[in-house]
């Protein structure tokens, strides 16, 4: 071998391990980029503090945005408002309730989207562990930190979105956390910004309006604050549905994109587009807690209506011109209220009202008290649509064949 020869080994030789040592400081570097990646899409499936902060930018341009010093001004109106409604419910309901008044705030848009945003990260921690051990499971390596990581880029701006249009609509809410681990009693908000705005756009009064909405909250504090048993009832199937959504939540995945295409597109017949996702098991209890809201918000609207006659001036225009504007939606709102399942709760109003009218036209408004005694007299699948159904289990003791 000439000198040449063996100075070319050689330095084919350094190359290759040159070569190995790059290697192996290539793949220790993937190694420790992985596991940081890792840790970094198990922090949590949704950037909470994003969510927030993008959603109250949406908010940002709506219009009738006030001062603080606005919002502040307006607590006595809604003081003064709940000072008459409290009685005069109590009265018609047969039940006091004590300390509401106390924890009712007004709010802006973007405190609501504060209050709600806390809600639902208590919500989705209750989930969360089960869902990141498959979304992320131990070594899965950078391919897929890298899909959590993007999941959850997408997720937080949904939700951002979701809170951005919810936060123009909502007037008022009872918010109430279900699953959280000490039972606090609920508080009133009044988003006063879009309460003001809805009076002005249906040309309606601003006080009468006000009392109007804050009756219908103060309904529902009523419905849970006055019957201990429902809020564990309603939070046992909440915690029992987001255990099953949470099994495998990779099953889910495909059919979830092409159920949300169906709803986009308007299809589905009379199945919505969640209750494909679910096994028998979680439709039976997603329909359970369909007919306990549809029964909470109709009776709330019903309360709204015969409580209101005394409450609040021209409240059957209010009314009128409030179910127009309902019943008036541009294509990208009924797309959304598809995607996000308002649209069942827009559903729940109309099929709920019916029910508690029917019943209280059947035996007078007497029997309404019967839908609170306990679980077992809430309707059932079915009776919702049927009321004859309810009365004559509930009140009659007859038990009627269920529809075939």
């Amino acid at each position: 071998m000439t000198k040449r020869q063996r100075g070319a080994t050689w330095r084919d030789d350094r190359a290759w391990q040159v070569g190995i040592l790059i290697g192996s400081a290539l793949g220790a570097a993937a190694t420790v980029v992985g596991r940081r990646m890792e840790r970094r899409a198990r922090e949590g499936l949704v950037d909470w503090a994003s969510v927030e902060r993008l959603a109250i930018g949406r908010l940002e341009g709506a219009p009738g945005a006030l001062t603080a010093d606005e919002l502040l001004a307006a607590e006595a109106d809604y003081a003064a408002a709940m000072a008459r409604i409290v009685p005069a419910l109590s009265a018609a309901l047969g039940t006091e309730l004590p300390g509401v008044v106390e924890r009712s705030g007004v709010v802006d848009r973007a405190g609501w989207v504060r209050a709600n945003t806390a809600s639902f990260a208590s919500l989705i921690n209750k989930l969360e562990g089960d869902l990141l051990d498959q979304v992320v499971p131990p070594g899965g390596g950078i391919p897929v930190a890298a899909m959590a990581l993007a999941n959850r880029w997408i997720t937080t701006r949904q939700l951002a979105v979701l809170l951005g249009f919810m936060g123009q609509r909502v007037l008022g809410q009872y918010d109430l956390a279900l699953l959280s681990a000490e039972a606090a009693p609920g508080r009133l908000l009044f988003v006063e910004e879009n309460i003001r705005q809805t009076a002005k756009s249906l040309g309606v009064p601003l006080s009468p309006f006000r009392t109007w909405i804050a009756l219908h909250e103060t309904t529902h504090a009523f419905e849970f604050e006055a019957h201990p048993w429902l809020r564990p009832y309603l939070a046992s199937r909440l915690e029992r549905q987001l255990k099953l959504f949470g099994r495998d939540v990779r099953e889910m995945g495909r059919e979830a994109i092409r159920g949300l295409g169906r709803a986009l597109r308007g299809e589905g017949g009379g199945e919505h587009w969640m209750e494909r996702l679910m096994t028998d098991e979680q439709r039976v209890l997603f329909r359970e807690t369909q007919a306990v809201m549809s029964l909470l918000e109709g009776f709330s609207d019903y309360v709204m209506d015969e409580v209101g006659q005394v409450l609040v001036p021209d409240v059957a225009q209010i009314r009128a011109r409030f179910d127009e504007r309902r019943s008036r939606r541009t294509t990208f709102e009924r797309a959304m209220l598809r995607l996000t399942g308002m649209d069942l709760k827009l559903e729940q109003y109309k099929k709920g009202e019916v029910f508690v009218r029917a019943i209280a036209d059947a035996r007078g408004p007497a029997a309404l008290t019967h839908l609170w005694d306990g679980p077992e007299s809430l309707p059932r699948d079915g009776e919702i649509d049927e009321p004859q159904r309810w009365v004559a289990r509930v009140l009659d003791g007859v038990e009627a064949p269920a529809p075939t």
